[in-house]
């Protein structure tokens, strides 16, 4: 438990806003410098900001709840997420007004991370935010990809896909981001408020229809009126932090334990009990080879609920590769989201090592039952093997570790 959770605190420290921000904090303007923003660190990117900025700021940003971070002249505003509250559409609307009307002397910062797009969600004209939180919440108990939610998102949106840096207009507009998606795609990050979308209405009724997800009617009419808005991008765009940044750091503690570090990418996405079936096979044949390995990987993986039970992807993920290495004492591993907060739980994530199964058993505990009742996170809590951090206030996607050790 040790190294990973020495790998997991590594991943996250690469990605804490007091590391990454303060460097790219740009030249005040002339005029004023207003800060918006939204995501699960942006309450904390907000707090650097004010620390390191050599002038006097103003503006909003929206956070998750609990995720919040002690400012002075920047507001924070708690929210819901994943499914978006009413709090989050004030605060949207609130940072859409507070940008207009600006000169081209203004400068506004932008301070966007994970969790942005439940964050941000004032609906179109038409629709309102049950109508949001609805296919929201369909399309995650589907298992669509962030991506895919993210795309339909945009499209019931008044302030996403590009539509912040529109109301900017003329001020200069600079976005600073901390990227938790497969890629680091700007488009996909918080749904691309601040960028232009080259996605179209009918690639959001492609998704609601991929899903067979029932959607509001005025949804669907939406959808079917809308008509696509392929804006000029405007301002400039930094990824402070990466997935690949926090991979990184996590394989350094494992090659520094003496593991050879096999990284799988990360952009791994998929169902979390597949993806995990997948890996252990890879583990097995390391393990085959004689060869002492850690393998990483991040990326985000999703779910599709059929049980009641309690967990997330990373829980889910651990209970599959457990069951999947089959007891075999040279196999452990452990995956965690890096915003502390995995899934239904209040865990970032799990581990298991040789010892889980027979644990497992002595306590009564059936591990197939519980992945096939989505009840991971009661499953490992109850054998101590949870992750517990807390609230990180960052968010640079899962991290992922599979030890390979043939003595």
């Amino acid at each position: 438990m040790d190294l990973f959770r020495r790998m997991f605190d590594a991943a996250v420290a690469s990605a804490k806003p007091a590391n990454c921000l303060p460097s790219h904090l740009p030249a005040p303007p002339r005029g004023r410098t207003i800060v918006v923003g939204a995501g699960k660190a942006s309450a904390e990117m907000a707090r650097v900001l004010e620390v390191h900025y050599p002038v006097p700021v103003e503006g909003l940003v929206v956070t998750r709840y609990g995720h919040g971070a002690p400012t002075t002249s920047i507001e924070i505003v708690e929210a819901g997420h994943p499914v978006p509250d009413a709090n989050g559409e004030r605060a949207a609307r609130r940072i859409l007004d507070m940008v207009g009307g600006l000169t081209a002397d203004d400068l506004v910062i932008c301070l966007l991370s994970g969790g942005g797009s439940a964050l941000l969600p004032l609906p179109a004209p038409g629709l309102t935010l049950a109508d949001k939180q609805t296919v929201t919440a369909a399309l995650l108990r589907a298992g669509a990809t962030i991506a895919e939610i993210n795309g339909v998102r945009r499209h019931l949106s008044a302030v996403k896909g590009g539509r912040l840096a529109q109301a900017a207009r003329p001020a200069r507009l600079l976005t600073l981001a901390i990227s938790d998606v497969p890629g680091d795609d700007p488009l996909v990050i918080a749904s691309g408020p601040t960028v232009s979308d080259p996605t179209s209405f009918a690639d959001a009724r492609a998704v609601v229809s991929r899903y067979l997800v029932d959607v509001p009617a005025a949804v669907r009419d939406h959808l079917d009126a809308g008509k696509d808005l392929f804006a000029e991008p405007w301002g400039d765009y930094v990824l402070v932090a990466r997935p690949a940044d926090a991979l990184a750091a996590a394989a350094d503690v494992a090659d520094q334990a003496g593991y050879n570090v096999v990284s799988l990418g990360d952009s791994v996405e998929g169902e979390a009990r597949e993806v995990a079936v997948r890996h252990a096979t890879l583990a097995k044949g390391f393990l085959a080879g004689g060869e002492k390995v850690a393998l990483v990987s991040g990326g985000e993986l999703t779910v599709t609920i059929t049980g009641d039970g309690i967990g997330g992807p990373s829980h889910e993920y651990v209970l599959a590769l457990m069951i999947a290495c089959g007891g075999d004492s040279r196999l452990s591993g452990m995956a965690c989201d890096t915003d502390g907060i995995d899934g239904a739980t209040d865990a970032a994530g799990a581990w298991f090592d040789a010892g889980t199964l027979a644990l497992a058993a002595a306590a009564g505990l059936d591990p197939l039952d519980a992945l096939g009742r989505n009840d991971s996170g009661s499953f490992l809590a109850a054998l101590n093997r949870q992750v517990v951090s807390g609230p990180t206030r960052t968010n640079v996607n899962d991290v992922r570790v599979t030890l390979v050790d043939p003595r």
